[in-house]
């Protein structure tokens, strides 16, 4: 009994080493796991700045895109105007073609790495889930051990399971560690490349600089060659100028030349002339003293018949100085040559005030209307007359006048001047005493 019970002891105490040591196992086990997690964790960061640099890798490559457009569109430039240029513009366009090429590659290739990338990402969620899975899994295990001796050899045999899926875990991570390098790797070379390519468009963009500043000097040749052509061609103009200028004198001088022969030849025809002037001369001189003596026979009978005229002028002035009714006698400028008392009289005027002025501007324009005006101006160019024109004047000492006024034309005077008769009736009590009559 003794032995029997020494030995359940011994199993007791063996089993108990062994509950312990799978308790250590499981606690190394946690341990791992809790480490991978972390490392899935850290490979979750990691993958994370992978797609954030490869975002930022997108991003270069359109900025690059829109560079190189950019790029192509001033080398397009470029090309038109160096048309000289047509074997180095092959080449750059075959660079621009095979960097085209290596984009879209370059970009399949990052499509691919993406693609991987997120079938990567989805196995360790998967992976995740069955870690999570097995965590669970090895928790219930450790209940079931605490009451389940008996499931030992079972679960050992799961743990053999769990250590192999362990092992294959920790090959798919290094097989990912190692893609990821890969990736790296290529990411590098792709650096390399762009940076090849800048290189490349940068010596470019030096070439074009070169090629504007060709463009510049020869633009500054030309410019210094249009100067020079238009000096000589200016130069050319004045020496045209001065040749025509030398045919024109010369010309002159012909014409001088043969002016001069014209006029010796006239001269002698004149010295023949004046000799047939001179007996000319003579008989008119003859004629002459016969005509001095008709002129001075005319001359007596244009005196007589001035005095006539003035008599007969001043008879009129005197027929036209007692007449009632008001006269103006104006010259053909329609300035008052001359006016009869009665004038002077009704309209209170002095006769320095009137004569010598023009008709419109007596008494302050109060003789400037529109029917005055219309009917003066006809007489002279159309020797006409006007009879009983009726005008109202409006006059601010005298008052409101109403007049008819006559006009004709004169005879000429002794200076061959025309004149205007202005005749004029005082109605203003008559309108008044009519349109009285008429309102009442």
């Amino acid at each position: 009994m003794t032995k029997i019970i020494n030995s359940d002891a011994d199993e007791l105490i063996i089993a108990r080493k062994e509950l312990e040591y799978q308790k250590e196992e499981k606690g190394k086990l946690l341990e791992e796991l809790f480490i991978a997690n972390k490392e899935l964790s850290f490979q979750k960061e990691e993958k994370g700045k992978r797609a954030a640099e490869l975002g930022i890798a997108d991003i270069e490559l359109a900025f690059q895109k829109e560079e190189k457009g950019k790029r192509a569109a001033e080398l397009g430039i470029a090309d038109i105007e160096l048309a000289f240029q047509d074997e180095e513009k092959g080449k750059r366009a075959a660079e621009l073609g095979i960097a085209n090429v290596e984009l879209a590659y370059q970009d399949a290739q990052k499509e691919k790495r993406a693609a991987e990338l997120i079938v990567a990402n989805k196995e360790l969620v998967f992976q995740n889930e069955e870690k999570e899975k097995r965590a669970a899994e090895l928790s219930v295990a450790n209940k079931e051990l605490a009451f389940q001796n008996n499931e030992k050899e079972k679960r050992a045999a799961e743990l053999s399971i769990a250590n192999i899926e362990l092992a294959y875990q920790n090959d798919e991570k290094e097989k990912r560690a190692e893609e990821l390098t890969i990736a790296n790797k290529e990411l590098a070379f792709q650096n390399q490349v762009k940076e090849k390519r800048a290189a490349e468009l940068i010596i470019a963009n030096e070439e074009l600089a070169f090629q504007n500043k060709e463009k510049e000097n020869r633009a500054a040749e030309l410019f210094i060659a249009n100067k020079e052509l238009a000096y000589q061609n200016k130069e050319k103009e004045k020496r045209a100028a001065e040749l025509s200028i030398a045919n024109v004198e010369l010309a002159y001088q012909n014409d001088e030349k043969e002016k001069r022969a014209a006029e010796l030849l006239i001269a002698n025809k004149e010295l023949v002339f004046e000799t047939g002037e001179k007996e000319k001369r003579a008989a008119e001189l003859a004629i002459a003293d016969i005509e001095l003596a008709f002129q001075n026979k005319e001359k007596e009978k244009r005196e007589i018949a001035n005095r006539e005229r003035e008599q007969t002028l001043s008879y009129a002035e005197g027929i036209l100085g007692t007449m009632r009714e008001p006269l103006l006698v104006l010259d053909k400028n329609l300035r008052v040559k001359s006016a009869n008392e009665a004038f002077y009289r009704n309209f209170s005027i002095t006769a320095k005030e009137t004569e010598a002025t023009l008709v419109y501007e007596l008494k302050n324009r109060r003789w400037d209307t529109p029917q005055l005006r219309e009917a003066l101006e006809k007489i002279l160019p159309q020797k006409s007359a006007f009879n009983d024109l009726e005008i109202t004047f409006d006059f601010p000492i005298i008052g409101s006048k109403v007049m008819l006024l006559n006009g004709r034309r004169l005879i000429q005077s002794e200076k061959g001047e025309e004149l205007i008769l202005l005749a004029m009736q005082d109605i203003t009590e008559q309108v008044f005493s009519s349109s009285a009559t008429t309102v009442s």
